[in-house]
């Protein structure tokens, strides 16, 4: 019997800046990113008056960012932090060390790093960083294996 395929796609909520965020995972990243505005859907198309509201019409409702990896995300009406502050991290790993160490210094950009990028006793490259957005990374570089 065959298992099926099952993707487990990280989803992040923002208060208001998930445009500006997916840009710069997409700057990161690359791939292709698809933005969809609350305003773009009829009118009363949401059970919560907020996401009908006129100030959410701008505001992302969806946003899919696909390629090497796949980011999903939204602006929550109900949060205004520009910053994530639920506690979970998204892990990065593979060989490619000149990409994934790149990934890491341009997540550090304008963020905080919790973990520097080196050697572990384990034998893999690892470090940790807190983007401009709030939203922890672990980048994990494997000794030649994937």
């Amino acid at each position: 019997m065959t298992q099926p395929i099952i993707k487990l796609n990280p989803h992040l909520f923002f208060g208001g800046n998930c445009r500006q965020a997916m840009e710069f995972y997409k700057s990161i990243f690359g791939g292709e990113l698809v933005l969809t505005p609350y305003g773009q859907g009829p009118p009363d198309a949401h059970k919560d008056p907020k996401a009908n509201s006129e100030e959410m019409k701008s505001k992302v409702m969806f946003a899919k960012l696909s390629g090497v990896i796949t980011l999903l995300a939204s602006d929550n009406p109900h949060n205004t932090e520009t910053k994530n502050s639920g506690q979970f991290g998204l892990s990065l790993e593979g060989s490619d060390e000149s990409a994934f160490t790149d990934y890491f210094n341009k997540l550090a950009e304008k963020g905080q790093v919790t973990a520097p990028l080196i050697k572990q006793f384990w034998g893999d490259t690892f470090g940790m960083v807190t983007d401009l957005y709030g939203v922890n990374w672990m980048v994990n570089i494997t000794a030649g294996r994937d």
